[in-house]
């Protein structure tokens, strides 16, 4: 299966570059006040800015961030229950 090579490279990648999309070197307080929405969907860039906040005893819980990250979350969750509902007696004619 070529998918099963291809994806340990892909991995690194996706991960280096979720690294950056998350506030785990910076704080979410540098991206511009009108692009926070688009970053929060990051499921984990509300719950790393969060817990930095929690953790430093500077800042507040950020409302904003952690409710466009939980709807973005809400949406995989259901998306994904959808898909599979849909391809599971597919999925288990092949297996």
């Amino acid at each position: 299966m070529r998918f099963n090579r291809d994806v340990r490279y892909v991995i690194p990648f996706v991960m280096q570059f979720w690294m950056f999309a998350s506030p785990v070197a910076y704080p979410s307080t540098l991206v511009p006040e009108k692009w926070r929405w688009l970053y929060g969907l990051n499921p984990m860039a509300g719950v790393i800015d969060g817990s930095a906040g929690r953790i430093t005893g500077r800042g507040h819980a950020p409302s904003l961030l952690l409710l466009v990250s939980s709807a973005a979350v809400a949406l995989v969750v259901l998306g994904g229950l959808f898909f599979f509902n849909r391809m599971e007696t597919a999925v288990a004619d092949r297996v």
